[in-house]
């Protein structure tokens, strides 16, 4: 269970890398579509902090999609060594992905956006927008990733229980 809260936290703190990144050096067209439309709108004005922010950006998305890779492979990895079963497994990656899903929500989603002045300082053109105060403003993408990680925990865990 220790393995597992560890691969979360680490899930979180490359998610929150990778949302850095993408809002502060490279405003992501794909980031955009989680915002309010009055934010999405603003940010598409913003210029980059300097002439290599988009490459550094994407750099950085890179790798914490590969540290997403490594972490999930960790945990497979982990679990084939300690003789999981595939309740084993299954549990193991419904535990990090919902952890993950719980933290978005929670921190990204509800701090972030409504509560501080974090994507403000990333990107000032959207200082002043009424979307920051809009929590819940995508609940339909996250409806959607909700319902998508049960599935996502069963192929994981189906191939980690074959190997």
């Amino acid at each position: 269970m220790t393995v597992t809260m560890i691969l979360t936290l680490i899930l979180c703190a490359l998610l929150f890398l990778m949302i850095w990144a993408a809002a502060y050096f490279y405003p992501w067209e794909r980031l955009l579509k989680f915002f309010p439309r009055d934010i999405e709108e603003k940010a598409r004005q913003h210029k980059p902090p300097f002439p290599a922010a988009p490459a550094t950006g994407r750099a950085l998305m890179a790798l914490c999609a590969l540290g997403f890779i490594g972490v999930i492979a960790y945990g497979g990895w982990d679990g084939i060594r300690n003789g999981f079963s595939f309740g084993q497994f299954l549990t193991r990656f419904l535990i990090v992905l919902f952890g993950v899903k719980v933290f978005d929500i929670i921190v990204l989603d509800y701090i972030l956006i409504t509560k501080t002045q974090f994507f403000q300082h990333c990107i000032p053109e959207t200082k002043g927008c009424a979307g920051y105060r809009s929590f819940g403003f995508n609940r339909k993408e996250q409806l959607k990733q909700i319902i998508a990680i049960p599935f996502a925990a069963l192929l994981i865990a189906r191939i980690c229980a074959l190997l």
